[in-house]
């Protein structure tokens, strides 16, 4: 598999002290910064990142599935890789690579995104932005992030308050703080699959009250983030 053909950009990385849990392996959540971090480096090389901020656009992270063959450990370098997927109605698709020195597969994620007006946060067709060389409108994944149901029984619940290090630069919660959430409810409880599905639904903010909710359905696991009644994430372990 030529990956330089498959994908449009790369980034190296090697994995720090302080991203990886007790067992030396990386935190899913940081896999979720690399990521972010390298997407982030693309869409700033061709003008359609931060770049449209000045313009009142915003990009809004939607959906994210991971899968995890071999998770890095500390010390490790490894090549992040990310393509443009083409565009559906309101979403664009993007697509990561998370590989070893050997070209191995350690991670492979797909993305969906939203071009919302920073204003008003109506939702804008991404290919206005978006340059058709590398996101073509014409195109779409087979693969794509589904929509998590809740379903199951309920076996656990908690809550949270969102704190100062869970905000990113929008001051809303980080894409990657909701992982980490998550990520200790199933490290503390034992819990290991190899396969990560996250929706966003809603913003959460400093100070803000989350209930996480827990349920088991067959071999899965579900999420349900609430801020009393609003829905603000789902997500799946399975």
């Amino acid at each position: 598999m030529d990956l330089s053909e498959r994908f449009q950009f790369e980034k190296d990385f090697e994995i720090g002290s302080f991203q990886v849990h007790p067992d030396g392996k990386i935190r899913l959540s940081c896999v979720g910064d690399l990521f972010q971090e390298t997407s982030w480096r693309h869409a700033d090389s061709a003008d359609f990142g931060r770049n449209l901020i000045e313009e009142n656009r915003m990009w809004v992270l939607s959906r994210m599935d991971f899968h995890c063959f071999n998770l890095p450990s500390w010390g490790q370098r490894v090549k992040v890789f990310t393509a443009g997927r083409g565009v559906e109605k309101l979403f664009a698709f993007r697509e990561f690579l998370m590989t070893d020195e050997k070209g191995q597969v350690l991670v492979q994620c797909m993305t969906s995104y939203l071009l919302l007006n920073i204003q008003s946060k109506r939702p804008m067709r991404p290919e206005v932005v978006l340059p058709s060389h590398l996101f073509d409108p014409l195109e779409k994944p087979e693969w794509q992030a589904a929509k998590v149901k809740v379903e199951g029984e309920l076996i656990a619940s908690e809550q949270l308050k969102v704190r100062y290090s869970d905000l990113d630069l929008n001051n809303h919660v980080n894409n990657t703080s909701y992982i980490l959430w998550v990520e200790n409810i199933l490290k503390e409880r034992k819990i290991n699959k190899n396969k990560f599905l996250i929706n966003f639904q809603a913003e959460c903010l400093l100070g803000d009250l989350v209930e996480i909710n827990l349920f088991k359905t067959g071999n899965s696991y579900v999420f349900q983030g609430l801020i009393g009644e609003k829905l603000v994430f789902l997500a799946e372990a399975y």
